[in-house]
Formats: structure tokens, sequence, C-alpha cells
């Protein structure tokens, strides 16, 4: 119990009266926004018809794969499905 007057020492916990809730907490920054954003943007264009042939989205020539995946893709695999998409959009559009 801490006295008045004295500080408690620093920890990642959350103490209430009943006691210490989360005795391990990352000492990670929260995300913002800012951080959370990509140098690699999504092309997807709110247009979703998915080809059955070519199994791509007509919209933006993703795999549905690729869709499902890409918030967790890295930049440079999300790059490498960016240069894929004009030659995908040329074959299906003859």
């Amino acid at each position: 119990m801490v006295k008045v007057g004295q500080t408690r020492p620093k920890r990642n916990s959350f103490y209430s009266g009943a006691g210490a809730y989360f005795v391990m907490m990352s000492s990670t920054t929260i995300p913002t926004p800012q951080s959370l954003q990509s140098a690699v943007a999504s092309p997807c264009v709110k247009t979703c018809i998915v080809d059955g042939s070519s199994s791509l989205c007509l919209g933006c020539f993703r795999t549905l794969s690729e869709i499902g995946g890409w918030s967790g893709m890295t930049d440079a695999q999300r790059a490498a499905v960016m240069a894929e998409l004009p030659v995908r959009a040329a074959q299906a559009r003859p």
C-alpha cells in the first residue's frame, strides 16, 4: 500500500481499489492513423465484381486473397502486386 507522500513505482499496470488489473501491458505506443498509413495505397475503386474464370476483381484486378490480405502485406509485397495490375488489366480487357 502506498502511503501519503510516497510515489508508487512506475509499472505498466492499472490499479484500482481491488488491486492490479494488468501486470504486463505493452510498453509500445498506441498507433495513430498517420502511423498506420502505408506508402502503397490500395488500388480499390469500390467496384467489386469478381470474374469467375480469372478470379480477379474487375475493379482493381487483385485476387480475393490479395484483397483479403492487403492490410497484412508489407509495402514491398503491395508494390509487387501493384506492378502486376496493369498486365492483369490488359489481359482482362482484350
